[in-house]
């Protein structure tokens, strides 16, 4: 199973697209790792360089319709090669969350007054993530300040979660 827990990527803004995740000039690469440079390159956010901003952290959590645009698996693999296995916005694009899935990693959704929340309490802090899969709680932290987050996810994608994604639940399961 992948570690769910790290220190978060705030993207404060809606709309990011899996061009903007990983640039489709990119999509040749014949390996995973060919994607790990590339990650955020081409998004535009004030203040935001993805050759500084980064390195070291394990979440993102960001607004509402993340991973709109194609429906190419490459997103979610230019994440997991930047040990990124984790994102935590309103909504998804669904074929982009179901690859998340796939893949072992988790798109979870949350509603949007708890973004809000943590946007105010957190943001532009170094601020560090817990999961537990077993109580299904986000702990939140930094300089001495902590908030709870309930989430859920089905039974199904917690399955494919604790499998390592689709290809290791089936062949678990058949």
């Amino acid at each position: 199973m992948k570690n769910f827990s790290g220190n978060i990527l705030f993207l404060d803004r809606s709309d990011i697209n899996t061009d903007e995740i990983i640039p489709a000039k990119y999509l040749t690469a014949i390996s995973k790792d060919a994607l790990k440079p590339h990650l955020l390159e081409d998004i535009r956010l004030d203040g935001f360089d993805p050759q500084k901003d980064i390195k070291g952290k394990n979440v993102i959590i960001t607004r509402t319709n993340f991973g709109c645009g194609s429906s190419r698996e490459h997103a979610p693999w230019a994440l997991e090669v930047n040990d990124i296995h984790l994102v935590i916005a309103k909504s998804f694009a669904r074929i982009f969350r179901q690859n998340m899935f796939n893949n072992g990693m988790m798109a979870v959704g949350l509603p949007s007054h708890v973004i809000e929340d943590i946007f105010s309490m957190f943001k532009g802090k170094n601020t560090k993530l817990e999961t537990d899969l077993d109580k299904n709680t986000f702990l939140l932290k930094t300089n001495g300040q902590e908030q709870e987050v309930p989430f859920s996810i089905s039974e199904f994608d917690h399955a494919l979660v604790a499998a390592g994604g689709w290809l290791e639940y089936a062949d678990a399961k058949y």
